[in-house]
């Protein structure tokens, strides 16, 4: 059995394909640990169903981020507010963005990102609450997000460091962008705090019509120790019940 805990994301699901409450009750059933990415509204319905929330959006928006100085005090008084929400309800990860490239180069991306973290990473410390950075693809989904390779993040938390200021290494995008998940796990998987999948292409279920292969995606993430959250972010073609019990068994395989 692996260390790892499993999640899965509420937007995928809800409400275009179920109801808040078949969504909650059909990943309790199934024997997911966490749900994710579900509206402040929701949070006790999870709760009630036995479910922790793994993650949520720690600030506004995949746009204008951290990259950017002069959002700092926009953003580090809803980090702050959020860091209180998730230690009050015991929300693990909050996530938070680069923002849009805009012209800027890399190391100044990288600097602007990194200090802005370190103006709460003390708080989210003592919270016990992590900031975890996501790579997202600029190729498909996010044109122009600034944040769209390992090695952009993982050098944003090398600055930062702090133990509360890691990656969200979202298979999907990571592979639209640079491939070699394998290799980039071994290198990396200190850096990662929390993991997101999909298929690609078309961010759908973890099955034989798409390229990614996720059998030894997990064995080489269970392999490292990970001890937090794999969470499922697909939007299923075929039965929703149907791919979350898919995706939860394969990721259990370890």
């Amino acid at each position: 059995m692996p260390a790892y805990r499993q999640s899965v994301s509420w937007w995928c699901f809800t409400p275009a394909l179920l109801s808040p409450e078949q969504f909650v009750r059909a990943a309790a059933e199934i024997g997911y640990a966490a749900v994710e990415l579900l509206p402040e509204t929701y949070w006790a319905l999870a709760r009630d169903h036995g479910l922790a929330i793994a993650a949520v959006d720690g600030h506004a928006s995949i746009v204008d981020g951290l990259n950017r100085r002069e959002n700092h005090v926009r953003i580090v008084r809803e980090l702050e507010a959020k860091i209180a929400k998730a230690e009050a309800w015991g929300i693990a990860n909050l996530i938070c963005f680069s923002g849009s490239r805009g012209g800027l180069d890399d190391a100044d991306g990288i600097a602007a990102t990194a200090e802005g973290l370190a103006l709460v990473a003390r708080r989210a410390e003592d919270a016990g609450v992590a900031l975890v950075l996501e790579v997202l693809n600029s190729k498909v989904d996010h044109p122009d997000y600034h944040a769209d390779h390992t090695a952009w993040a993982v050098e944003v938390c090398r600055q930062v460091g702090s133990p509360a200021v890691k990656v969200l290494y979202d298979i999907y995008h990571a592979q639209i962008m640079e491939g070699d998940i394998l290799r980039t796990i071994a290198a990396h998987h200190c850096w990662f705090g929390h993991y997101h999948t999909a298929g690609n292409p078309g961010r759908h279920e973890l099955d034989e019509h798409q390229e990614i292969n996720y059998a030894p995606i997990f064995a080489a993430i269970a392999a490292t120790g990970y001890s937090g959250y794999i969470g499922h972010e697909f939007i299923p073609k075929g039965d929703p019940i149907t791919g979350m019990r898919a995706a939860f068994a394969l990721a259990q395989a370890g």
